[in-house]
């Protein structure tokens, strides 16, 4: 299996493309294998680039622990940057994440995603928590 890994913001992930749909059937095991970091390659997340009609490319989205996730901001963004160093060579994405549809730009060597805005915000004592596509818990 050839992969790549790439960090943003202090998270690293082990991203592989999956155009030729290779690796689609990778158990939860083996991704928690690969992600681990004294026995596998090491990562907080495994993503899969996978081929989808209508968008640049679909992000498929595991947590270390090997189980499908929510969609990952700082993933986001470095499986935008992947997508265009591996040609798909374009300034503007859209792609598709387990939670809908998302746009990104990469310009200056930045790369900038939209998330999906906040519906709401539980609001408790000691805490908030929001979805913006993936659940947030905000310490008040």
């Amino acid at each position: 299996m050839h992969f790549y890994k790439y960090q943003g913001t202090g998270n690293d992930f082990v991203i592989v493309d999956n155009r030729a749909v290779n690796h689609s059937t990778l158990s939860q095991e083996r991704i928690h294998r690969i992600c681990d970091r004294r026995f596998g390659i090491g990562a907080d997340g495994f993503m899969l680039l996978n081929n989808k009609p209508g968008y640049d490319f679909e992000m498929v989205y595991y947590n270390a622990d090997g189980r499908e996730g929510s969609m990952c901001g700082n993933g986001g963004r470095c499986i935008v940057q992947f997508a265009h160093d591996i040609g798909i060579d374009r300034t503007n994405f859209k792609f598709l994440a387990v939670d809908g549809e998302h746009l990104a730009d990469i310009a200056d060597g930045l790369v900038s995603l939209k998330m999906v805005d906040v519906a709401g915000i539980d609001s408790f004592e000691t805490h908030a928590v929001l979805n913006t596509g993936s659940p947030h818990y905000v310490k008040k």
